[in-house]
């Protein structure tokens, strides 16, 4: 039985949240969302680098300077995306996926092809100029829309969102799938696209006030599969997949409506102070992190990152260095203690205004 709608009615009676409850859900989906979306394309960076990123603007460890820039460029697209979703007025239009694209990608930069034998430059906001294709599992290669039948593609996309938003018959995980499903068989740029269909999704979310999703990276296979049994269902031919009917979309539409459905569960619990934290895990549920789940004592692995934390910025507190490492303000207490107990970091000035020091 499909419990989106009693559900959805549900958060809406929840609404509006407090500035509080509002500002942490936020936070832990920026998060969540931006480390996985990138992740899934190959980004490098790992949760807890993307946490003291996109919170305080800091590295920590190596990374390369594409994956941070992408990352926080990805944060960029995704609060303008939300700001626009709030817009009742504003209608979705290719000049808004050409600008998203433009943003999450940040400027032209070159690739090497698949057979490594020459050099292209990937151009950022403007449709491919050159055919893309991937390799399936079977070796064999799936081609997107052509470059010729992109633009025209597009435009049919965006006005059959138009004209299903207006009509409103479609439930939302079908308006999310096919939108996504059609925009992926187009695949209108050389880069970001699965970024971008993964933005879209959750721009109608946002939109008609249902709280957004992450696909996770750790969910990648199953993702990537049930996108495979949607192109089976609708066939090679680009033009067909880009124009896919709601059967052949199933697959995605089950796969996207049991994420949103897990999602108003274990938010609607959330906010009434039934779970105490907000940590997705790969099923999409809400785990309580405690002391237990790090381990109760100290911790080796907690004590060389709150070192490289505390390299980077001394000034944290141990409230901030909790929500980067996802453990409890506690476990950080005891882990300071250890590290000054062994004389390898030390108090300047008073615990209210003073500073760490790593030795």
């Amino acid at each position: 039985m499909n419990k989106i709608p009693e559900l959805y009615q549900e958060w809406l009676s929840l609404l509006p949240l407090n500035e509080k409850l509002e500002r942490d859900i936020n936070q832990q989906f920026m998060i969540d969302f931006n480390y996985n979306s990138n992740h899934i394309e190959g980004n490098t960076l790992t949760y807890g680098q993307t946490k003291l990123l996109l919170l305080f603007g800091n590295v920590m460890g190596n990374a390369r300077m594409q994956d941070l820039e992408e990352m926080k460029a990805h944060n960029v697209g995704l609060h303008w995306l939300k700001e626009m979703a709030k817009d009742k007025d504003f209608m979705l239009t290719e000049s808004f996926i050409r600008e998203l694209n433009k943003i999450i990608l940040v400027r032209n930069y070159y690739k090497t092809s698949r057979d490594g034998d020459y050099r292209y430059e990937i151009r950022v906001g403007v449709y491919k100029k050159r055919l893309n294709s991937v390799i399936t599992p079977s070796g064999e290669i799936f081609d997107y829309a052509s470059i010729e039948e992109t633009p025209s593609l597009m435009a049919d996309l965006l006005q059959w969102y138009s004209d299903e938003e207006k009509k409103g018959e479609l439930k939302i995980e079908e308006l999310t799938a096919m939108f996504h499903y059609r925009y992926i068989r187009i695949h209108p740029f050389e880069d970001g696209n699965g970024r971008i269909a993964r933005l879209i999704v959750n721009y109608i979310l946002h939109r008609h006030n249902y709280p957004m999703i992450v696909i996770r990276t750790d969910d990648r296979k199953n993702y990537l599969d049930t996108l495979r049994k949607c192109d089976l269902l609708s066939g090679k031919i680009p033009f067909d997949g880009a124009n896919a009917n709601i059967e052949q979309v199933k697959p995605l539409t089950e796969y996207i409506g049991s994420i949103i459905e897990k999602k108003l569960e274990t938010i609607i619990k959330y906010v009434k102070g039934e779970i105490a934290d907000l940590v997705e895990t790969k099923d999409n549920s809400i785990k309580i992190e405690t002391d237990v789940s790090v381990n109760v004592s100290v911790n080796v692995s907690v004590k060389n990152k709150l070192k490289e934390i505390i390299t980077q910025n001394p000034n944290l507190s141990a409230k901030e260095m909790a929500k980067i490492l996802s453990v409890s303000e506690r476990t950080i207490h005891r882990n300071i203690e250890s590290l000054k107990n062994e004389n390898l970091i030390e108090r300047i000035g008073s615990d209210k205004t003073g500073h760490w020091k790593v030795k």
